[in-house]
């Protein structure tokens, strides 16, 4: 009884300032009628940054942001897997970059592991399809031990035979689950059939290729890849380009020997194959899952903005009222999420949209995605609300995109790996500004060629084949999981 007289007692006294605000409120001039205009916009300014070239070749950019006792250090490297691995070794780079973390020449796994606890810090490094890192995020003042700790597992790793052995299992565990998936498998064959099995865009790890992997391909990819000369040193928060300088030079002086940046050349593509749906068997599947797309631009494109615009309106993840999601997941209920996107790159990035459809409605989702496509090239032109609110939206984000150390970091980081201009963000929102609602009917007519896209379907074949058949969008092309053409039937 005493505890339920305390509740009711602290109930009271949260419910006794309602009334008195209710009142307020009714009594006031706010009209909850009229829908409140949106105030001015506040002033946005671009993080402003010092470079430096350090004596081994590495380049060092430091952008100060003192509002908060960290700092964030990234040691970023120009290309990737796509243009260091070795043929018939797909996967050696992601090993690697997992196995910093398994020794040192001087410290156990567990004790770098305690070594980063006792730090407040976790150092993370990973080697993607065109760039590589190593980083953490730290108090200020324990930058100078965490970097020393960082480049002691890039420059001293051990890449130990058991830890080899236990991450290859796990990797080649992780390879056998994936095909019980279909998203991933949807992903796997998208790259084949859009630029062919040996461009850099359409290779991926398999059990094969990690199996024949070894520790000593770790060493050699290891010696070959972390070079000062390809590397972008971005450190951002709460410490001066002097300081950071200092402390960058102390913990990588004996980080030397030079290293080239790659050229990124890609091997040319097949653009002459008509429109085809590209059908995985996936029996007794519980979804159908759709990838739809085509090789597109380099992140290079002057077409860039008008295409941040394009695809803001058509199915972009960040807009949830994008046409693909409005009709197909909204109005339709065909799916529980559908977008679309532009994977700029160096190279030919491609143009994917796509999701996991309802079985029973396969043939009309394709249907809705094929009228979304078209109507975007100019058959439902775009309203003045949704143009309004793309270039809006793209413009107010970038805040948010400087508002933490390892944001100003990434978005260094982009600039730097990307080679784009100095003034990227300075210059972003007059550049979406300039973007008009032609633009946008331009740029889809160029790089949504509908009489040379690639529909990618995984689901369960005896159910769905005949209802994609009957679209007769396309003709029906049987894959297997490694993308190799099974059989062709014509609808």
């Amino acid at each position: 009884m005493r505890t339920s007289h305390r509740v009711l007692g602290m109930a009271g006294l949260f419910l006794l300032p309602i009334a008195p605000l209710v009142a307020q409120g009714a009594a006031g001039s706010f009209d909850r009628s009229v829908v409140p205009k949106a105030g001015p916009l506040a002033p946005f300014h671009v993080p402003a940054w010092s470079t430096f070239t350090l004596s081994n070749g590495a380049k060092l950019v430091v952008s100060e942001k003192h509002n908060l006792p960290i700092v964030s250090v990234n040691i970023a490297l120009v290309g990737g897997a796509n243009q260091y691995e070795p043929a018939g070794k797909i996967g050696v780079a992601s090993l690697t970059a997992q196995m910093l973390s398994e020794g040192t020449t001087t410290k156990t796994a567990d004790q770098l592991s305690e070594a980063q606890q006792l730090l407040g810090t976790s150092i993370g490094s990973g080697i993607g399809g065109e760039s590589g890192s190593i980083g953490f995020t730290a108090l200020s003042s324990k930058v100078e031990p965490a970097l020393a700790l960082l480049a002691d597992m890039m420059l001293h790793p051990t890449l130990p035979q058991a830890g080899f052995d236990r991450l290859r299992g796990r990797t080649l565990v992780g390879l056998q689950q994936a095909k019980d998936q279909p998203g991933t498998m949807a992903s796997r064959v998208f790259g084949v059939t859009l630029y062919g099995a040996a461009h850099p865009y359409a290779t991926y790890a398999t059990e094969q290729s990690v199996g024949n992997i070894t520790r000593d391909d770790l060493v050699a990819f290891h010696q070959a890849y972390f070079k000062p000369g390809r590397a972008v040193i971005t450190v951002v928060g709460d410490i001066t380009p002097a300081r950071a300088r200092q402390v960058v030079e102390q913990s990588l002086g004996e980080w030397t020997g030079g290293g080239e940046k790659p050229s990124f050349t890609f091997p040319a593509i097949a653009t002459d194959k008509a429109t085809t749906i590209y059908l995985l068997d996936k029996p007794k599947a519980a979804q159908t899952v759709f990838a739809l797309g085509m090789p597109g631009p380099a992140r290079d494109t002057p077409d860039y903005y008008a295409l941040q615009m394009l695809n803001w309106v058509l199915g972009s993840g960040a807009n949830f009222l994008n046409r693909l999601q409005a009709n197909i997941r909204e109005q339709k209920g065909y799916s529980y999420g559908v977008t679309s996107n532009f994977q700029f790159g160096r190279g030919p990035g491609a143009f994917r949209a796509g999701g996991d459809i309802v079985t029973a409605k396969t043939d009309s989702a394709l249907i809705e995605f094929m009228k979304e496509l078209k109507g975007i090239q100019g058959e439902r032109p775009i309203t003045d609300e949704e143009f309004t609110t793309a270039r809006e939206a793209l413009v107010q984000r970038l805040p948010r995109t400087f508002s933490s150390v390892n944001g100003v970091a990434g978005a260094i980081n982009g600039i730097f790996l990307q080679d784009l201009p100095a003034t990227y963000y300075q210059d972003y929102a007059a550049k979406i500004q300039a973007v008009t609602k032609a633009d946008i009917v331009r740029v889809a007519n160029k790089y949504l060629d509908l009489n040379h896209l690639n529909i990618i379907v995984v689901g369960d074949r005896a159910t769905i084949e005949p209802m994609l058949r009957a679209t007769k969008i396309a003709p029906v092309v049987l894959i297997d999981a490694d993308g190799k053409v099974l059989a062709t039937q014509v609808p």
